[in-house]
């Protein structure tokens, strides 16, 4: 049902289960004759042909009936491309009555759950099976303690919303993981992963975690690819082997393996990271002081670089993967350049200050805007992120950066409520995500060259790339509309969040109309705009008011920023 429900998200309930129906009924057959023809086919060739089959495909989906035509694997990535994230054409969902949903389920448990499924599976077309399996056990859970509630229908809302999050975090999360694997290869995936899980399991072995990267590696490649039965079964299998290996991995195991099978992953995944081993040895004798480096690097390139990014991760628990990953980047340089020179040892030396380098911007970073969100509150920060990125990029449409800047806002305030050593990583991490979503979508509509730069940059070097980003100064602004400045009585008359909203467009208008223009000049005109909102919401005529202070307003901010009239 998930792997139907992904692929055809227009289709119903009822529609896919017929389609169902027929792969079970399949297995059935070739549980009895393996030989027979249609059952020596790949699983997921088998999922496509079928969807092939259905009738009017092309009505419905239009060019997607395309893909029919193509040979795997193109074709199957062909219907991937058409997946769409909650998209305007399902309508939301809509909850039965409380009393009817707890009939449903005590009556008919399976269909009740089944249809869930459904409903999260083809609104999140890119969440891996193991998860909406996770979020159908929390929902029945949520179904078992609501229904002998007093108010079942506000205790449904509470579970309900808090599983939606979960659903959107985890969606995003994986996202993000199959993102890696097919714009950056293999290795940055596998290089990232080996990170995270030296940061998590510090006191398994080296061969332990490469051996964990690669199982994962190869579950990513079947999840990504919407094989959801391999991916639930790859899934169950490196559970499986995690559980089994309690001792060599991490005691944080334990709860999570005791849970049932539907729960495990999405617990294991989330676990927290294990203590580090006490007494771990300083890197620095081994990595920078021996004067035999170059010999160990040259006889095992990637090998060498594996067992840096393992130790150097297990000591540092408090940093981002992205940040490792640049620290090994930049070991990684300095080692080409230094094994060419006569006295090695002498170059690399320094390489502590040279790799401390990488930590301390993005510790100054995350500082400096924490500080900035904690002091001035949400609002203020927003303003702040949508004048800086107004300015890099200012071809990009208002609501597509004022999408941005909520989102990097929303960053702000996850990570900065959190502990000090937490706050690096979360940022990082979610920023990561931001960025690299921008960066899919500029693919298809480039931005301007200093985008393109940074989205060509390595994976782990996009983040500062866009922090050091400056100005966009090959950008002609369009001729002057003074209808991106309309000011009309909504100033006065919206409700607060929409009146925040118009403002924030008006921010954005502004600084597009020449992003050169410094904080003094912004502020003076916000300003102007203040007094004239203040003014014009007491009058006895509005518009009229609007229509002459904004006149003069325009006049004014023209002759501030120096246009032409």
């Amino acid at each position: 049902m998930i792997t139907f429900a992904q692929y055809l998200q227009k289709c119903s309930y009822d529609g896919l289960s017929k389609l169902v129906k027929d792969i079970v009924d399949l297995a059935h057959k070739c549980v009895a004759n393996e030989d027979a023809p249609e059952c020596t086919k790949p699983l997921p060739t088998i999922f496509l042909d079928r969807i092939c089959q259905v009738d009017q495909l092309r009505d419905s989906y239009g060019d997607m009936a395309d893909c029919c035509g193509k040979a795997d694997p193109e074709r199957n990535q062909c219907f991937l491309s058409f997946r769409v994230h909650h998209p305007d054409f399902i309508p939301p969902y809509q909850r039965p009555a409380a009393d009817v949903i707890c009939t449903q389920y005590q009556d008919n448990r399976v269909a009740l759950l089944g249809d869930f499924v459904y409903t999260v599976a083809r609104r999140n077309p890119f969440l891996h099976a193991p998860a909406i399996l996770g979020l159908a056990a929390e929902y029945e859970k949520a179904l078992k303690t609501c229904c002998s509630e007093s108010d079942i229908g506000a205790c449904l809302d509470d579970k309900a919303s808090a599983i939606k999050e979960r659903a959107k975090l985890i969606g995003v999360q994986q996202q993000h993981g199959c993102r890696i694997l097919e714009k950056y290869g293999e290795r940055t995936f596998q290089a990232n992963k080996l990170a995270r899980f030296s940061q998590k399991y510090p006191k398994a072995q080296f061969e332990e975690i490469i051996q964990l990267v690669q199982k994962v590696k190869g579950v990513y490649k079947e999840c990504c690819e919407g094989d959801m039965i391999e991916c639930v079964d790859d899934w169950s299998e490196l559970v499986n082997s995690l559980c089994s290996k309690q001792d060599v991995f991490s005691s944080k195991l334990k709860p999570c393996c005791e849970k049932p099978a539907v729960e495990r992953t999405s617990c294991i995944v989330e676990a927290d990271f294990d203590e580090k081993p006490d007494n771990l040895p300083s890197l620095v004798e081994k990595y920078i002081q021996d004067k035999e480096v170059c010999k160990s690097y040259e006889a095992g390139h990637d090998a060498f670089l594996s067992e840096f990014v393992y130790e150097y991760s297990r000591r540092h628990p408090e940093l981002a993967t992205t940040v490792i990953l640049r620290v090994a980047k930049g070991y990684e340089t300095l080692l080409d350049k230094c094994c060419k020179t006569d006295n090695p040892a002498e170059c690399y030396g320094h390489a502590e200050e040279e790799l401390n380098k990488h930590i301390k911007e993005t510790q100054e970073l995350v500082k400096t805007n924490c500080d900035l969100f904690n002091t001035h509150g949400e609002a203020d920060f927003l303003k702040g992120i949508l004048v800086r990125y107004t300015k890099k990029m200012p071809q990009v449409s208002t609501d597509t950066l004022l999408e941005i800047g909520k989102k990097m806002t929303a960053v702000g305030a996850k990570c900065c409520s959190l502990p000090e050593e937490k706050r690096l990583a979360c940022s990082e991490h979610y920023l990561s995500i931001v960025i690299e979503k921008m960066c899919k979508k500029q693919e298809s509509t480039p931005i301007n060259d200093q985008v393109t730069q940074c989205c060509n940059e390595f994976y782990s070097y996009k983040r500062p790339c866009f922090t050091a980003m400056g100005v966009d100064t090959k950008y002609v602004p369009p001729p002057f509309d003074p209808m991106m400045f309309n000011f009309d009585d909504k100033l006065c008359s919206a409700p607060p969040a929409e009146r925040e909203e118009g403002q924030l467009k008006l921010l954005i208008n502004l600084i597009k109309r020449k992003p050169q223009m410094t904080e003094d000049q912004i502020k003076a005109i916000a300003g102007g705009f203040t007094a004239m909102v203040e003014k014009c919401c007491k009058a006895a005529d509005v518009d009229t008011c609007l229509g002459e202070e904004g006149a003069a307003l325009i006049v004014q901010s023209r002759a501030t920023l120096g246009i032409d009239a």
